[in-house]
């Protein structure tokens, strides 16, 4: 459910969450609506011989859902997304279950700016991306 906290009641420390089961359709979907075919997703055969030896999600799925905790929960509806730095520390295989974490570090009340520490982990508690974003909200 969407939440629309005001920017005065977020506090450093404030922590918001959701997760999400990646399946074959979701890897598919995000390659036809960004065009990104890399057999390494999407071709079962090709991916035995990478690195991984399956086929591994799209980094970007798992930024996805950091964008959702932060458009959803926490600072929810009317944020502004305005930069993210991101690192792609594990792979996401078909059939993970991610968690994206965000938790409030820091507070411009000058300029209505909030800095988050953003974290997804898999199903066995690996950290597969971690990075910071910045938002605004009114």
């Amino acid at each position: 459910m969407a939440q629309n906290i005001a920017y005065i009641d977020i506090k450093i420390g404030d922590k918001a969450s959701v997760s999400k089961t990646v399946s074959e359709h979701d890897v598919y979907a995000y390659a036809g609506v960004t065009g990104d075919f890399n057999p390494v997703h999407v071709n079962a055969e090709f991916a035995k011989t990478s690195m991984f030896k399956q086929r591994i999600a799209h980094g970007m799925i798992s930024a996805g859902l950091i964008s959702a905790v932060l458009g959803t929960e926490l600072p929810g509806i009317s944020t502004i997304y305005m930069g993210q730095d991101l690192k792609f520390l594990a792979p996401v295989f078909y059939n993970d279950t991610l968690t994206a974490v965000v938790e409030c570090i820091e507070k411009n009340d000058e300029k209505h700016r909030l800095v988050f520490r953003t974290t997804v982990t898999n199903q066995d508690g690996k950290i597969v991306t971690d990075g910071k974003a910045m938002v605004t909200k009114k």
